[in-house]
């Protein structure tokens, strides 16, 4: 005899917690969403300081809010999609983001999303429409 969960505990537990994130050379745009809710969030900036190291407040917010996933944009060459100084510095600071976290990162190609983020309406900062704009990306190259 097969017993299977109720429908709704079904959703509940197959729902991730996604954190987009714009890590840029000042500050780091957030933004949030969950699967099955179809809808992406502005969720905050974090100051980077001086170091390349994961800040603690972003740190936090990964454990508080139960994140599953982290989705980074890669910053590549506009015209032919090669990486370049700053591919490499996303890169390494998802590793230590990863290792800090013990979450999966992930990445999709930001290209444009600054563009994006200039053009959507809304209080939140650049900064978080960047991120919104990152988890779009993700969103429908997986076909969520």
């Amino acid at each position: 005899m097969v017993r299977l969960l109720p429908p709704e505990d079904r959703v509940k537990r197959s729902n991730m917690n996604i954190l987009g994130v714009d890590f840029g050379t000042k500050r780091i745009g957030l933004a949030w969403m969950q699967t099955g809710l179809d809808i992406v969030l502005p969720f905050g900036v974090v100051e980077r300081g001086s170091q390349n190291d994961v800040p603690d407040a972003l740190l936090q917010c990964i454990k508080t809010e139960k994140i599953t996933k982290i989705v980074l944009g890669l910053p590549y060459t506009l015209e032919d999609k090669s990486e370049n100084q700053n591919t490499q510095r996303v890169r390494e600071f998802a590793k230590k983001l990863a290792d800090a976290s013990g979450v999966l990162v992930v990445f999709t190609d930001e290209r444009l999303t600054s563009f994006e983020a200039d053009n959507m309406g809304g209080e939140a900062s650049r900064d978080e429409k960047a991120a919104m704009a990152i988890l779009h990306t993700y969103k429908d190259e997986q076909g969520m």
